[in-house]
């Protein structure tokens, strides 16, 4: 399960993330709730998240163009110092009483910024730590990294928030990228894996979406990502309507529901360490109840069976996420790497400047009950809809039969279907 913990610079980018990613994640809910507080309202929340993600949808395919033509580590440490001044920059705002909300856009948008090249680069230089050997380990060992973070980011922030205000919090995640930064800095340039970087030319970003346009294995999964990531992942919407409009419970309540689908979370990314494969059927699979338990979730008629049910969301989310991303990197030429995880990620991430401000007028005008459930809704249609698809593309077919007084249910070729219609 932890096999790339070995990997000497592995393990120093690992550690690094650890503390940069709870920063991260106290720095997610004090701005959250901010918004909320200077604000009173969802839609507003949603205007946050869509900036930060926004430019990952206009200049996501452009940043992993420079991914594929930059030294990976020297672009990391430029970006992740850039997201260290928005945090010390937003945190000297809230802390002397000057903060507005069009502060928190603002920094919201830059952090966006710098995650144009941020994301991909951190995602491609995986494969350069450990090889090919261990890249499905370290990928999946990176989601649990973000999730265990993600236990104690919001719970730190929780505290911080109502004992002495959010502007610490944001000082916090400022802080925290010392540690990344320093861990890049450690590494041993010699024993990186080589990989060929792509010489300045033009046509390269058409070049990048014909390679993706021509491989149905790189194509379906990153369209489902799409669909649940523009619609399904809309949580600081949500969380923060259910916990102020819903059950009344405050910034604690908030934090809390953060928190158990963080547990959620890294036990999916664990599972995936251990799996070592990504198959395409986990991938839809997850995706569907993913979107089933939203429902439900939607649903809930009180505070802690809703706060238990994060925690099934978080598993089959994160499944979601990891099995989609190795997926994906594991089919693709190194040297397409850069250009294919941004599209991964602009469709991923990027989605939500289109979905977060849609989802926070539904929540608005509608409930969160009607918002939650229909971004589940999306999500189970588009998994069983891609399942389909992908169900035809490889040939197959879906059987119905008994194995010793059981019902089965399973995949099969065509060609098998047939043979096992004949001898039953």
């Amino acid at each position: 399960m932890f096999s790339s913990l070995k990997v000497r610079n592995y393990r120093l980018f690992f550690l690094g993330q650890v503390v940069s990613n709870t920063g991260t994640w106290m720095q997610r809910i004090a701005q959250d709730w901010l918004v909320l507080s200077l604000t009173g309202s969802s839609a507003a929340v949603g205007i946050t998240t869509a900036l930060q993600f926004l430019p990952m949808l206009l200049f996501g395919l452009y940043g992993g163009v420079l991914v594929d033509r930059l030294p990976k580590r020297p672009a990391l440490l430029v970006t992740q110092s850039a997201m260290a001044l928005t945090g010390l920059a937003l945190a000297a705002l809230t802390l002397t009483g000057h903060v507005q909300v069009w502060h928190v856009y603002l920094a919201a948008f830059a952090v966006g910024m710098a995650t144009v090249v941020d994301n991909p680069a951190r995602q491609s230089f995986v494969s350069e730590m450990v090889g090919p050997e261990q890249l499905q380990n370290a990928v999946s060992l990176n989601s649990a990294n973000f999730q265990s973070a993600r236990l104690v980011g919001p719970a730190v922030a929780g505290l911080m928030i109502t004992g002495v205000g959010t502007g610490w919090a944001f000082l916090a995640n400022g802080l925290s990228f010392v540690a990344p930064i320093g861990g890049l800095l450690l590494m041993r340039a010699r024993e990186l894996h080589a990989v060929r970087r792509t010489p300045r030319g033009k046509g390269q970003l058409r070049e990048g979406l014909r390679y993706v346009a021509g491989r149905p294995d790189l194509v379906w999964p990153i369209v489902l990502v799409g669909f649940i990531g523009t619609f399904g992942f809309n949580f600081p919407v949500w969380l923060s309507a259910y916990a102020d409009d819903v059950f009344h419970a405050g910034a604690g309540a908030y934090s809390l529901f953060n928190t158990v689908m963080a547990v959620g979370s890294l036990v999916g990314a664990l599972l995936a360490a251990r799996r070592g494969t990504a198959r395409l059927r986990v991938l839809v699979g997850a995706a569907a109840l993913f979107g089933v338990l939203e429902i439900v979730a939607a649903l809930a008629p009180s505070y802690w069976l809703f706060a238990l049910l994060m925690a099934p969301i978080g598993v089959f989310g994160l499944t979601v996420n990891v099995t989609a991303n190795t997926a994906v990197q594991m089919s693709t030429d190194p040297a397409m790497r850069g250009r294919v995880m941004a599209l991964f990620m602009m469709v991923f991430v990027g989605g939500t400047p289109l979905g977060a401000p849609l989802v926070g007028w539904v929540t608005d005008a509608y409930g969160a009950r009607v918002g939650f459930a229909l971004g589940g809704l999306i999500s189970l249609t588009a998994a069983v809809t891609i399942g389909l698809v992908l169900t035809r593309l490889g040939g197959l077919r879906l059987t119905v039969g008994w194995h010793r007084g059981h019902p089965r249910v399973g995949l099969v070729p065509r060609e098998r279907r047939e043979e096992l219609a004949a001898a039953a």
